[in-house]
C-alpha cells in the first residue's frame, strides 16, 4: 500500500474561554445528542449553551482556560503513526474531531488532499454509542469524498492493549494504597436509560463486558460500575458516581477510581473526577481517594490501536476488535456484516 491514512474521532474541547459557548451550541445541536427536529433542535441548543457558558467556562478555567484533549489527541495520533510506519509506504494519522476543531469537515479535506489508498476510521470511544462513535461516523460519511477504500473500527471494549493499560494503572493505584480497604469503582460517563432501550446502543453492555474483563485480570474482589456526568431531568444510567461514593462510605472502604469510557483527560476527568468527586469524597469520609490515569499513550494501548488498524485493513465491513457487542443491539453497525477482527 503506498498511502494509509487513519482517522482519529474525538468530540474535542474549546481551546479558550471564547470558545465555550460555540462548542456546547455544537454539541446540543447534534440530533443523536437531543433528538428532535432541526427547527427545535437549534433554538434550544443555543438556550442550553448560553444558560451552561458561565459555568462552563469556571471549570476550563481550572485547567488553564480550555480543554487539553486536542494537545492529548496530537500525542496519541503522534505515537500511533510510529507504531504503523511499516504499514504503508506512507503512514498519516489525522484528527477529527465531532464539535471543536479541527472539524469533521476540515479533517476530511485534509485526508482527501492526502490522497490515501486506504483510510481505517478509528473512533477513541473504546465502547460504541449513539452519541459518540455512530454520531462521528455519520458526520464523517457527509464530509467525505475524497479516493481511498474506507475501513471502519467500530469499537474496542476489550482489546487486550486496551485491557492490559487499565490493568497496570489499577495495580499502581492499589500499591498507592497499601494495606488500605479499597473498591475499584469503573466511572463511565452516563448517558440516558432511553439511549440503550430505544436505540438498541450496546454501549451499557460493552462497558460491564470491558470492567469484567479488566476487573478479571487484575484480580479484583471488590469493584463496581457507575456513571458520571449526569444532567437534566430524564432517568439515566446508574448508579451514579456520587451515589457510588455514598455506597464507599457506608461499607467503609476507600475507592479507586477508572475512568473506563475515557482514553485522553479532559474535563470529566480532571475536573469532576480529580475536583468534585474527590471533594465529595473528602465530605464523605472515603479515605483513600485515588484516581487510574487515562490510557493516553500507554504503550500497550497504542499498540492496540495499531493492531486494530491492522486488522480493519483485511476485511470491508465495520467491526469492533477484539470482542465486541455481546448481544443482538439494533445500533451496531456490525450486526449484519462483519466479524470480530
Amino acid at each position: 500500500m503506498r498511502r494509509l491514512a487513519v482517522v482519529l474521532f474525538n468530540l474535542g474541547g474549546p481551546d479558550g474561554p471564547a470558545d465555550v459557548r460555540p462548542f456546547l451550541q455544537n454539541l446540543f445541536s447534534d440530533p443523536a445528542i437531543i433528538g428532535l427536529p432541526g427547527f427545535l433542535r437549534s433554538p434550544l441548543a443555543k438556550l442550553i449553551s448560553s444558560r451552561r457558558e458561565k459555568s462552563a467556562q469556571t471549570n476550563y478555567a481550572l485547567m488553564g482556560g480550555g480543554s487539553p484533549l486536542l494537545g492529548e489527541t496530537f500525542k496519541q495520533a503522534g505515537a500511533l503513526q510510529d507504531a504503523l510506519a511499516e504499514a504503508a509506504d506512507e503512514v498519516r494519522v489525522f484528527i477529527a474531531m465531532r464539535y471543536w476543531r479541527p472539524l469533521t469537515d476540515t479533517t476530511a479535506q485534509d485526508v482527501a488532499a492526502f490522497a490515501p489508498d486506504a483510510v481505517v476510521l478509528l473512533p477513541l470511544y473504546p465502547q460504541f454509542s449513539t452519541t459518540t462513535t455512530a454520531s462521528s461516523l455519520k458526520a464523517w460519511s457527509e464530509a467525505y469524498s475524497g479516493p481511498g477504500q474506507i475501513r471502519t473500527v467500530c469499537c474496542y471494549p476489550e482489546a487486550e492493549g486496551w485491557i492490559s493499560a487499565q490493568v497496570s494503572a489499577i495495580r499502581e493505584k492499589l500499591a498507592e494504597a497499601g494495606d488500605q480497604p479499597v473498591r475499584v469503582l469503573f466511572s463511565a460517563h452516563g448517558v440516558p436509560e432511553s439511549v440503550i432501550s430505544r436505540r438498541g446502543d450496546p454501549y451499557q453492555s460493552q462497558i460491564e463486558a470491558g470492567a469484567a474483563a479488566i476487573a478479571g485480570a487484575a484480580g479484583l474482589s471488590d469493584w463496581s460500575i457507575c456513571y458520571q456526568s449526569r444532567v437534566g431531568p430524564m432517568k439515566w444510567l446508574g448508579p451514579s458516581t456520587p451515589e457510588a461514593l455514598e455506597q464507599a462510605a457506608r461499607d467503609g472502604v476507600g475507592v479507586i477510581i477508572v475512568p473506563i469510557a475515557f482514553v485522553s483527560e479532559h474535563i470529566e476527568t480532571l475536573v469532576e473526577l480529580d475536583l468534585e468527586y474527590a471533594h465529595l469524597a473528602g465530605e464523605l469520609g472515603v479515605n483513600p481517594y485515588l484516581r487510574c490515569p487515562t490510557p493516553s499513550t500507554h504503550p500497550t494501548f497504542i499498540s492496540a490501536l495499531a493492531a486494530a488498524t491492522r486488522a480493519a485493513l483485511e476485511r470491508t465491513s465495520p467491526a469492533p476488535f477484539g470482542p465486541g457487542c455481546r448481544g443482538d443491539f439494533a445500533a451496531c453497525p456490525c450486526r449484519f456484516q462483519g466479524t470480530a477482527a
